[in-house]
């Protein structure tokens, strides 16, 4: 058509031309395995933040994103791509451009003379267009901001953002690696060729010595040989980490190091949420929803943010940030990893509504093709390996969200009734970690105990 709205996200096969009119809402994407391509006849207008995954891009004319932000992605998880600088120069309004995937498993770079802006975050203003900031995506925020480096000549050195995380890494100084990039920048395969803790020689011995040929493959650490000889004579199979294996393993690291954890733990009675559940799933069932034990949970939680507020807060560096709405994200395992997708506003949904999110989010989770939007922010985590028949279980806090919540399974087990007499009852161990930076101990035990009587009495969530 000359004018086509999209207000959420599409999926393609093959390449995708637009010569029209096009209207992007708030969160809209397209995924394709082929290239997107904006014609000369195009135009868009975009309405928010707009994310385009594919394995090309081609913007033909001078596009405006009216103050919103852009995601340009690979298509293919752990692709690194290089983006013709001319194309991104013809993309202005944005607030920013976001090179590769926000959990850090697809890379871009920009090849032309705006490979200094990926570097740098920092480009030049233009008087044609607004300044543009083209941030490349990082598996893992760096602590600090680090200078450029600097050549032995006290020239800039071009280099991508991975190609320089890694190579902080193995301790490689960039002046001594030779870059392979357009006009020498150095990427990723340069730093894994070179040895660690690679120096510069001095500028004699480089101007009279050939340097060596880059090794053909990088030099393992002391580590992996150290725990390679171990199993010397031992039938095993090496399996190479992909990026989001890498991010998780950095995240859970990071969390476990910087995040000083306490725990907290309830076990909390079942029997009345399940004899509702069986009553709602019956007259939900011509409407073909099927509520889960672990819908109930997510509300739980929703309204306890609610009921104790200086819980629902996230550790912001110099600062705490408390949030006014219930967002709540879920774990969920996908093959080499997991994503944590944010429900928003759980507190305001109905039950059979968080439910139909929650399965469409875990189903598009499991198929890696949620939207960065999907997965980002939230205060709380809910972490449920109960179906897996887990008793209980400690979960690392998911940064910078304030507590996670693990579940483990419903199991019958004697108790004391009310009347002192013994009964047997379904009883659901839970653990609360909680960050003791944003959450204190009383703080902690006020939320875990909103959400086991929120989960004991089921039908005041529906209040």
């Amino acid at each position: 058509g000359t004018n086509t709205n999209l207000n959420s996200m599409i999926t393609a096969s093959g390449d995708v031309t637009i010569n029209s009119v096009l209207n992007f809402g708030s969160g809209a994407a397209i995924y394709t395995d082929g290239t997107i391509t904006f014609t000369s006849t195009a135009s868009m207008n975009v309405g928010g933040d707009l994310t385009l995954r594919a394995s090309g891009f081609d913007f033909q004319d001078t596009f405006s994103g009216n103050g919103a932000s852009l995601a340009l992605q690979p298509n293919a998880v752990d692709d690194d791509m290089t983006v013709d600088a001319a194309t991104i120069a013809n993309l202005s309004g944005f607030s920013q451009i976001t090179l590769g995937r926000a959990d850090g498993t697809g890379l871009l770079t920009l090849s032309g003379d705006i490979a200094a802006v990926a570097s740098s975050g920092s480009p030049e203003p233009s008087s044609e267009k607004p300044a543009l900031t083209v941030a490349p995506v990082a598996e893992v925020p760096p602590a600090a901001p680090r200078p450029a480096p600097a050549g032995a000549d006290g020239g800039r050195i071009f280099a991508s953002p991975l190609a320089r995380r890694i190579a902080a890494d193995k301790g490689l100084d960039l002046s001594a690696v030779k870059g392979s990039g357009p006009r020498g920048r150095i990427v990723k395969a340069d730093v894994e060729a070179a040895a660690p803790g690679a120096r510069p020689a001095p500028a004699s011995a480089r101007a009279d010595t050939p340097a060596p040929p880059p090794a053909a493959a990088p030099a393992p650490s002391v580590q992996a040989d150290a725990v390679a000889r171990m199993f010397e004579g031992r039938d095993t199979t090496e399996i190479a980490l992909d990026g989001m294996r890498k991010t998780v393993a950095a995240r859970l690291t990071e969390a476990k190091q910087t995040i000083p954890h306490f725990y907290l733990r309830r076990d909390i009675r079942l029997d009345a949420l399940l004899q509702f559940r069986g009553q709602i799933n019956a007259q939900l069932e011509a409407r073909g929803i099927k509520l889960s034990v672990n819908d109930f949970i997510i509300k739980a939680c929703a309204l306890a943010l609610q009921q104790v507020p200086a819980a629902n807060a996230v550790w912001a560096g110099d600062r705490i940030l408390q949030l006014t709405p219930s967002d709540v994200a879920v774990a969920v395992a996908i093959d080499g990893g997991l994503f944590t997708p944010v429900l928003k506003d759980a507190d305001t949904k109905s039950l059979s509504a968080l439910s139909v999110e929650m399965k469409d989010l875990a189903t598009r989770a499991r198929d890696r093709k949620l939207a960065p939007h999907e997965y980002v922010g939230g205060s709380f985590t809910i972490s449920n390996l109960g179906m897996y028949g887990i008793d209980n279980f400690d979960a690392v806090i998911n940064p910078p969200h304030g507590a996670i919540l693990a579940v483990g399974a419903g199991v019958k087990k004697p108790v004391v009734q009310p009347d002192g007499t013994l009964g047997v009852a379904t009883v659901m161990s839970v653990t609360l970690s909680v960050d003791h930076r944003v959450i204190d101990g009383a703080l902690g035990a006020e939320l875990l105990a909103a959400i086991r009587d929120n989960l004991e009495n089921p039908l005041a969530m529906l209040a």
